[in-house]
């Protein structure tokens, strides 16, 4: 008998539907790849780590950890053999590291700004457009405002409902 843990798949599964925000691709127009949809994962969840500092809280260590495992999983399903994930792994720990670090623009006032040499660096489209990065920038503000409104006990899981299409 093979034991598995059991662990919450939730944040990986709230991530990935935020990355799937139609309105990223047709209105932002960001390419529709494996690798747009992790940074995309990687920025939400960026702003929910920004949020719970801010809210001086820590955020729950086993849920990261899930996060990163739920990932190794998909990569293992999309065909990737032991060494290529342990690679990939490594690789996507340090883009979540620079995104984390380097999203959040410092402002005199403390407001949460979009540092876009970051954004840029990610989507390097984007560059050429300041309608779509500034499009961007207002998904991503508006999406840290959402978020910062709810209570930190139910922000993961309701920050799902986040709805930022229609605009």
């Amino acid at each position: 008998m093979i034991f598995q843990k059991k662990h919450s798949t939730s944040l990986y599964n709230i991530l990935l539907f935020l990355s799937r925000n139609k309105f990223l691709y047709t209105k932002v127009e960001l390419p529709d790849s494996f690798e747009t949809r992790m940074y995309l994962m990687f920025i939400h969840f960026s702003i929910l780590l920004i949020i719970f500092k801010k809210k001086a809280k820590k955020f729950n260590q086993k849920q990261y950890d899930f996060l990163f495992h739920d990932i190794e999983n998909n990569l293992r399903e999309l065909g990737y053999g032991d060494v290529a994930v342990n690679k990939k792994m490594k690789d996507l720990n340090k883009i979540l590291y620079d995104i984390l670090l380097k999203i959040e623009k410092k402002t005199q006032n403390n407001l949460f700004k979009i540092n876009n040499s970051i954004i840029i660096k990610y989507f390097d489209k984007l560059s050429d457009n300041s309608k779509k990065l500034d499009l961007f920038n207002h998904y991503l503000t508006s999406f840290f405002n959402f978020c910062f409104e709810l209570p930190l006990e139910s922000m993961v899981r309701d920050c799902i409902k986040f709805d930022h299409g229609s605009t």
